[in-house]
Protein backbone atom coordinates (compact mmCIF):
# COMPACT_ATOMS: atom_id res chain seq x y z
CA UNK A 1 0.00 0.00 0.00
CA UNK A 2 0.84 3.46 -1.34
CA UNK A 3 2.06 5.86 1.91
CA UNK A 4 -0.66 8.56 2.62
CA UNK A 5 0.03 11.74 1.73
CA UNK A 6 -0.74 14.12 4.61
CA UNK A 7 -1.32 18.05 4.64
CA UNK A 8 -1.45 19.10 8.33
CA UNK A 9 -2.38 22.72 9.28
CA UNK A 10 -2.04 24.43 12.81
CA UNK A 11 -4.52 27.65 13.25
CA UNK A 12 -3.28 30.19 15.91
CA UNK A 13 -3.65 33.72 16.61
CA UNK A 14 -1.97 35.59 14.21
CA UNK A 15 -0.63 32.98 12.29
CA UNK A 16 -1.03 29.54 10.15
CA UNK A 17 1.51 26.72 10.11
CA UNK A 18 1.24 23.30 7.97
CA UNK A 19 3.30 20.49 7.07
CA UNK A 20 2.84 18.29 4.38
CA UNK A 21 4.43 14.39 4.61
CA UNK A 22 4.34 11.39 2.87
CA UNK A 23 4.90 8.47 4.53
CA UNK A 24 6.69 9.93 7.71
CA UNK A 25 8.78 11.93 5.31
CA UNK A 26 8.50 15.69 5.53
CA UNK A 27 8.50 17.18 2.14
CA UNK A 28 6.80 20.78 2.44
CA UNK A 29 6.27 23.11 5.38
CA UNK A 30 5.78 27.21 5.84
CA UNK A 31 4.29 29.59 8.31
CA UNK A 32 2.25 32.79 7.07
CA UNK A 33 1.12 35.12 8.87
CA UNK A 34 -1.18 36.86 5.72
CA UNK A 35 -3.87 34.69 5.92
CA UNK A 36 -4.91 34.44 9.50
CA UNK A 37 -7.25 36.68 9.64
CA UNK A 38 -10.71 35.91 7.27
CA UNK A 39 -11.80 32.26 6.26
CA UNK A 40 -11.77 33.30 2.70
CA UNK A 41 -7.99 33.98 2.65
CA UNK A 42 -7.57 31.04 4.93
CA UNK A 43 -9.73 28.89 2.40
CA UNK A 44 -7.97 30.19 -0.68
CA UNK A 45 -4.52 29.03 0.87
CA UNK A 46 -5.28 25.69 1.68
CA UNK A 47 -7.15 25.39 -1.76
CA UNK A 48 -3.75 26.54 -3.48
CA UNK A 49 -1.85 23.68 -1.25
CA UNK A 50 -4.28 21.44 -1.94
CA UNK A 51 -4.01 21.61 -5.83
CA UNK A 52 -0.29 21.86 -5.69
CA UNK A 53 0.20 19.47 -3.11
CA UNK A 54 -2.32 16.62 -3.61
CA UNK A 55 -2.91 15.20 -0.22
CA UNK A 56 -4.80 12.25 0.68
CA UNK A 57 -5.46 13.33 4.03
CA UNK A 58 -6.12 17.09 5.44
CA UNK A 59 -5.41 16.98 9.23
CA UNK A 60 -6.44 20.01 11.38
CA UNK A 61 -7.25 20.17 15.42
CA UNK A 62 -10.85 18.65 16.45
CA UNK A 63 -12.85 21.87 18.32
CA UNK A 64 -14.39 19.75 20.81
CA UNK A 65 -14.71 21.57 24.62
CA UNK A 66 -10.92 21.01 25.42
CA UNK A 67 -10.03 22.75 22.43
CA UNK A 68 -8.45 25.96 23.41
CA UNK A 69 -8.56 28.29 20.25
CA UNK A 70 -10.16 31.14 20.37
CA UNK A 71 -13.88 31.77 18.70
CA UNK A 72 -11.77 32.77 15.04
CA UNK A 73 -8.91 30.44 14.94
CA UNK A 74 -11.98 27.83 15.97
CA UNK A 75 -13.64 29.39 12.61
CA UNK A 76 -10.79 29.17 10.33
CA UNK A 77 -10.29 25.53 11.43
CA UNK A 78 -14.11 24.71 10.67
CA UNK A 79 -13.91 26.90 6.55
CA UNK A 80 -10.56 24.10 5.94
CA UNK A 81 -12.69 21.11 7.43
CA UNK A 82 -15.10 22.63 4.88
CA UNK A 83 -13.35 23.08 2.26
CA UNK A 84 -11.43 19.39 2.14
CA UNK A 85 -14.94 17.60 1.75
CA UNK A 86 -15.46 19.54 -1.49
CA UNK A 87 -12.19 18.79 -2.62
CA UNK A 88 -13.16 14.79 -2.05
CA UNK A 89 -9.92 14.82 0.46
CA UNK A 90 -10.13 13.16 3.93
CA UNK A 91 -10.53 15.61 6.51
CA UNK A 92 -9.35 14.07 9.97
CA UNK A 93 -9.86 16.57 13.07
CA UNK A 94 -7.90 15.03 15.59
CA UNK A 95 -6.95 16.64 19.46
CA UNK A 96 -3.75 18.03 20.00
CA UNK A 97 -1.57 15.91 21.79
CA UNK A 98 0.68 16.77 24.63
CA UNK A 99 3.06 14.37 25.31
CA UNK A 100 5.86 16.61 26.44
CA UNK A 101 6.14 19.01 29.47
CA UNK A 102 6.41 21.81 27.07
CA UNK A 103 6.24 22.81 23.50
CA UNK A 104 9.96 23.79 22.98
CA UNK A 105 10.76 19.60 24.57
CA UNK A 106 8.19 18.44 21.56
CA UNK A 107 10.17 20.85 19.57
CA UNK A 108 13.47 19.58 20.46
CA UNK A 109 12.17 15.93 19.72
CA UNK A 110 10.46 16.78 16.16
CA UNK A 111 13.94 18.19 15.25
CA UNK A 112 15.71 15.06 15.82
CA UNK A 113 13.33 13.33 13.78
CA UNK A 114 13.59 16.06 10.86
CA UNK A 115 16.20 17.84 11.01
CA UNK A 116 14.86 20.51 8.09
CA UNK A 117 13.32 21.76 10.83
CA UNK A 118 15.93 22.89 12.61
CA UNK A 119 15.68 26.64 11.38
CA UNK A 120 12.25 26.82 13.16
CA UNK A 121 13.47 25.62 16.84
CA UNK A 122 13.75 28.57 18.66
CA UNK A 123 16.88 29.67 20.37
CA UNK A 124 15.99 29.90 23.67
CA UNK A 125 12.61 28.96 25.80
CA UNK A 126 10.30 32.21 26.34
CA UNK A 127 10.04 33.16 29.61
CA UNK A 128 5.94 33.15 31.07
CA UNK A 129 5.57 36.77 30.33
CA UNK A 130 7.33 36.87 26.45
CA UNK A 131 5.01 35.94 23.28
CA UNK A 132 5.55 32.63 21.59
CA UNK A 133 8.01 32.51 18.66
CA UNK A 134 5.83 32.93 15.66
CA UNK A 135 8.03 29.43 13.84
CA UNK A 136 6.49 27.26 16.58
CA UNK A 137 3.20 26.80 15.07
CA UNK A 138 5.11 24.51 12.40
CA UNK A 139 5.93 22.24 15.13
CA UNK A 140 1.77 22.34 16.04
CA UNK A 141 0.95 21.17 12.71
CA UNK A 142 3.53 18.51 13.30
CA UNK A 143 2.29 16.94 15.99
CA UNK A 144 -1.40 17.27 14.71
CA UNK A 145 -0.13 14.94 11.10
CA UNK A 146 1.84 12.37 13.61
CA UNK A 147 -0.73 11.94 15.94
CA UNK A 148 -2.77 10.46 12.31
CA UNK A 149 0.45 8.97 11.09
CA UNK A 150 1.35 6.97 14.03
CA UNK A 151 -2.09 7.10 16.37
CA UNK A 152 -4.17 4.55 16.37
CA UNK A 153 -5.67 3.34 12.88
CA UNK A 154 -8.59 3.93 14.35
CA UNK A 155 -8.28 7.90 14.45
CA UNK A 156 -7.91 7.40 9.80
CA UNK A 157 -10.79 4.66 9.51
CA UNK A 158 -13.26 6.83 11.96
CA UNK A 159 -12.77 10.11 9.65
CA UNK A 160 -14.05 7.09 6.79
CA UNK A 161 -16.86 6.63 8.29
Amino acid sequence: MAAHKVLSLAVSSGRVGYVFLEGTQLLDWAVTTTVSGKATDMVAFVQELINTLKPDVVVTEKCDQNCRKGSRSKRLIASVAELASHNYVLDVAVSRPRVFQSKYEEAESAVQRHPDLIGYLPEKKRRFFETEPRNMIVFDALALAEEVIHGPPNKLATALG
